[in-house]
C-alpha cells in the first residue's frame, strides 16, 4: 500500500507522463499535416546533382543573347549602352515601353525626371547620359507626315460600261 508521503511524487510522475504523451501527439499531428502538404518531404532531400558553375554562366549568357543585332530577351538594338539600359530600365518596366516611345534628348530627360519624381526611380548618375544617348541614337523620333507626291506614273483610263 502506498504511503501518504508518496502521493505528491505519484501526481508529479503522472503529470510528466501526460506532458510527454501530449507532446508526442502534437508532434505526430504536425508531421501528418506536413506530410499532407509535401508527401515527398522534398525540403529534406539533397539535390540529385550539384549545380555546376557553368550552368549559371550559361543561364546568364542566355539572358544576354544577341541575335541579328537584337538583344533577344528585350528586343532592343545591340549598341553602345544597351546593357546600361537593360539593367536600369527593364528592372521596373518592359522594354516594349522603350520601343513604343521615341523621343529626343529633352523629352527622354524629362521622362526620366518624371519617373524620379512620381515612380520612385533613383538617381541614375552618369548612367543617365549613357541611357539617353542610347535611346536617342537607336530610337529617335519618327517624322510623321504625308507621303511624297506620286510622280512618273503611267496612268490609265478607267473604262466604264456607260461608254
Amino acid at each position: 500500500m502506498a504511503k501518504k508521503e508518496d502521493f505528491p511524487n505519484l501526481i508529479t510522475k503522472i503529470y510528466n507522463l501526460m506532458l510527454l504523451v501530449i507532446s508526442l501527439v502534437i508532434l505526430a499531428g504536425g508531421a501528418l499535416v506536413y506530410y499532407a502538404i509535401d508527401p515527398d518531404f522534398s525540403v529534406f532531400q539533397l539535390p540529385s546533382a550539384p549545380i555546376a558553375a557553368t550552368e549559371t554562366v550559361n543561364e546568364v549568357d542566355e539572358l544576354n543573347k544577341i541575335e541579328n543585332g537584337i538583344h533577344v530577351r528585350t528586343g532592343l538594338v545591340d549598341a553602345e549602352g544597351l546593357m546600361t539600359v537593360v539593367n536600369n530600365c527593364t528592372y521596373c518596366h518592359s522594354a516594349k515601353i522603350i520601343l513604343q516611345n521615341r523621343m529626343n534628348t529633352d523629352r527622354w530627360n524629362a521622362t526620366i525626371k518624371w519617373m524620379q519624381e512620381t515612380q520612385n526611380l533613383g538617381d541614375l548618375g552618369s548612367n543617365q547620359e549613357v541611357i539617353v544617348n542610347y535611346l536617342v541614337t537607336n530610337y529617335p523620333p519618327k517624322m510623321i507626315g504625308r507621303r511624297e507626291i506620286l510622280t512618273n506614273i503611267d496612268w490609265y483610263e478607267l473604262k466604264t460600261n456607260n461608254n
